[in-house]
Order: C-alpha cells, then structure tokens, then sequence
C-alpha cells in the first residue's frame, strides 16, 4: 500500500496538471482586442420607413453571451439562443456539443429594420459580441460548435455581411484576419429553455462575470445611444 503522502502528492501534481492545461487553454484563445475605431459599415440597408421585423442568425461561440449583448440593443425585438448549419434535425445540445452534426451555437435576432439596420447589427456582432479572428473556437470554448458565421437569409444580407468583412480586414481593426465565415441559412432550431436568458438569470455565475459581463460593458462603452432605455 502506498503511503498516504504519496497518494496526496500524486493528487496535487494532478490537480496543477488539469490547472495548467485549462490556463493554457484560456490563454490560447485569448480574444483579440480591435486596435482601433470600428468602421461604420460603408454598405449597409437603409433603415425603414415604417416599424417591421426582419430577421439575422449569428454565431460567435457560446450563444449564452451572444444573446446577451442582442438582448440589450435598441430596435432588437428578440434574441434566441439555438442551434444552425448543420444537417441533423431538431438537435439537442448534448448532440451538438460533440461536434458531429455540423451546428454552430447560434442567435437569431428579430429586430425592427426602422430603428437599426442590419449593417450595424454586423458592427456590433464583430466588435463586441464576440472575437471573429478566432476559427472554431471562442477563448476557452473550443470546437466547429464554436464557429464564427453569419447566415445570411436574403442576397442583401450576403452582400452587406462580405462588403463588411472586406472593409474590417482593410481597416486593420484586428492584428489577424476575420475568420467568419458567411453562409446561407438553412434552419434555425431554438435551444433548450434552460439556454435561454441565460445571462439575465445567471449573472453571478462564473462564466458570466468573466466572460459575457466584459463583452456588455464593451458594449456600453462604444454603443451607449444603441441601449435600450
């Protein structure tokens, strides 16, 4: 039989083990920071004459923080976490989390194209929600489920998301190039209810101060007159 400082010793050199590769892997997806002012996209719809809804579904990682920050921009009407492109139907988050059916944690926003365009809901996405250099993965959530995309649901959509993309990259905001990609939107399958306002209902979790908390007061800062009252 071992002796007891043995096993203990053996313990802790685990636990340092486990400390170590979860520092190293938080630290390799360390987000980038924009080194700039965010371009105003330069192509862009124009807002509406009268009040309506359209819809955008955007994935950047964890769909908890994504809606989030959708949930607080004026002239968003809803925000919901769920899953999108992949190529099983109705799947479930347990399913998605192993990586094989193709979805991404997404967020469709239903917002009023009267109050805020799509063009600045892109701005938003890139800037604040989430880091688009960063390719299937986000800071310490790794994985395809991961992915930065957007799915576009018009040719509008298509051209406004790609014009973008090619002027952040032109403008140098990040050190690395965007890494979203842009595809067409197939299905939208809403998340299970426990996934839904996850921030709002979990604030003082973990996760959500050091992760999601930051991206709101980024939020703030840079878009105050985008809030909602």
């Amino acid at each position: 039989m071992k002796p007891p400082f043995i096993g203990r010793g053996i313990g802790l050199l685990v636990m340092l083990g486990v400390v170590v590769w979860w520092g190293v892997r938080v630290m390799s997806g360390h987000p980038a920071e924009p080194k700039g002012t965010f371009p105003v996209p330069a192509q862009d719809a124009k807002l509406a004459a009268q009040a309506g809804k359209e819809t955008a579904v955007f994935a950047g990682g964890c769909f908890w923080g994504v809606q989030g920050v959708f949930q607080h921009v004026k002239g968003v009407l809803q925000a919901t976490s769920g899953y999108s492109g992949g190529n099983v139907e109705s799947p479930y988050y347990e399913l998605v989390s192993s990586g094989s059916t193709g979805h991404a944690e997404s967020v469709q926003v239903v917002y009023d194209p009267s109050q805020i365009s799509y063009g600045t809901l892109l701005m938003i996405f890139f800037s604040v929600a989430h880091d688009p250099t960063q390719k299937d993965r986000q800071g310490p959530d790794i994985g395809t489920q991961y992915r930065s995309v957007i799915f576009y649901q018009t040719d509008e959509q298509k051209k406004i998301a790609e014009a973008y993309i090619a002027q952040v990259n032109a403008a140098k905001v990040y050190e690395r190039p965007i890494a979203t990609q842009v595809a067409p939107f197939s299905a939208f399958y809403p998340a299970e209810d426990y996934h839904q306002n996850y921030f709002t209902q979990n604030g003082e979790a973990p996760y959500c101060q050091f992760v999601i908390a930051p991206k709101l007061d980024k939020f703030t800062n840079a878009f105050k007159e985008k809030m909602k009252a």
